[in-house]
């Protein structure tokens, strides 16, 4: 029986779950999803620190200009002045530098004139101008980085601002990545006759590295039970197994009753969408598989719409309940005629125009054997079953193709 996007979607992420947890250095971490909060260790600035070059003065000396104060000392980042200010007294300071005891505002060097110790004020300084109070940026203790955020290059140096030198992160999921079919080649092996580029398992290992998964190449297995067999043990050792393609007697016809007898639950197999009608997804050695179609187009948007989706449940990044849902749209580039019963997913590149929105226009051709047309396109224009035509212009539901930005 066909099902609906909704109820393919509602499944497969009923059937995955967090990982466990695992402790790697902060050097290692982006791209990686925190199992917990992440506290910081020490408050930044450990204590009020000059925000400029100048001098540190009592604010009510250098009020009347030009006032005359005396240099006692100097402080600077990593060597701070160890006294205190008193009346008539001022410290060279840096930027960085802790501000020294008694001292409320900062001359910047510009506007100050040095002979040896005697430092001419020529502008009054602000009482707290200049000054960093300590724990500006944050405070020992606050939990700046939370459990399910999946950490940017911007959150790995916070870290390691936090003086955090390991972070608990979800384990990356292990996937492993079967195609069958006597068709196909490995890129730069000879090309028989009849015979097709296995491009799939190439570019969804890439597409699994950039989700968070960790992809397992188990190879080709021809179209015979035994060949398909034995590259199953290779799933053991896995979190999911994710089939490409099926049999030349039939879609997924040798994967279902071979696997089925290897003890493959299949919850269903045929969803009503355009591109990737034949797909299976269930579950094999208490493991959720997912059965993708062998066009490498279909391939792509099936695991764009499902198995990006069930990582991120994997990797506690998102809930069943959110993960998937379509929540961006973008003006339409050119007219849609009306749509048949299964939901399609347009090919269409994503630019700005005048007005600096977002306007996604679809590609003339959308035959879903177009792999280059598929890798010009920056996203997939949504179009419900049975959607009534549409002019340019009108807002639509899109999905965005590149898996991290």
């Amino acid at each position: 029986m066909m099902i609906s996007v909704a109820e393919a979607l509602a499944k497969v992420l009923a059937g995955v779950k967090p990982l466990n947890a695992e402790r790697i250095s902060i050097t290692e971490a982006f791209g990686r999803v925190l199992a917990e909060d992440v506290p910081s260790r020490i408050t930044q600035p450990f204590a009020d620190v000059s925000a400029m070059d100048g001098y540190a003065v009592r604010s009510d000396d250098v009020q009347t200009i030009p006032a005359a104060v005396t240099q006692i000392g100097e402080s600077a980042a990593g060597s701070g002045f160890a006294g205190s200010i008193g009346p008539g007294e001022a410290v060279r300071i840096f930027t960085g530098a802790p501000v020294p005891e008694g001292a409320d505002a900062i001359v910047i060097q510009e506007d100050t004139e040095a002979d040896g110790n005697r430092i001419t004020v020529t502008e009054a300084p602000v009482k707290g101008r200049y000054i960093r109070p300590a724990g500006l940026d944050f405070r020992e203790g606050d939990a700046l980085l939370t459990k399910g955020r999946r950490l940017t290059t911007r959150d790995v140096g916070l870290a390691a601002a936090m003086n955090v030198p390991w972070v608990s992160v979800i384990r990356q999921p292990q996937i492993a990545l079967l195609s069958t079919g006597d068709e196909l080649v490995l890129p730069g092996e000879p090309l028989g006759p009849d015979q097709i580029i296995s491009s799939n398992s190439v570019g969804l290992s890439a597409f699994i590295r950039a989700i968070g998964g960790t992809p397992i190449n188990l190879g080709i297995a021809r179209d015979d039970p035994a060949s398909l067999r034995a590259m199953l043990e290779g799933v053991r050792g896995a979190d999911m197994l994710v089939t490409i393609g099926g049999a030349s007697v039939g879609d997924y016809d040798l994967v279902k009753s071979v696997l089925g007898k290897e003890g493959l639950d299949i919850t269903f197999s045929q969803v009503a969408m355009r591109p990737g009608k034949p797909l299976i997804f269930g579950t094999i050695h208490d493991r959720p598989m997912l059965g993708l179609p062998g066009n490498p187009v279909s391939a792509f948007v099936c695991s764009t719409l499902y198995l990006r989706p069930m990582v991120d449940v994997m990797l506690g990044a998102e809930t069943p309940e959110t993960a998937g849902a379509v929540t961006e749209t973008a003006l339409l580039g050119k007219d849609l005629t009306e749509n048949d019963r299964r939901q399609d997913y347009l090919r269409a590149t994503l630019s700005r125009n005048a007005d600096g929105d977002f306007v996604a226009t679809p590609f003339d051709k959308q035959d879903s054997s177009m792999l280059a047309v598929f890798a010009k396109a920056d996203c997939l224009v949504v179009r419900p079953p049975h959607a009534p035509p549409v002019e340019a212009g009108a807002r639509v539901p899109i999905i965005r193709l590149d898996p991290r930005v």
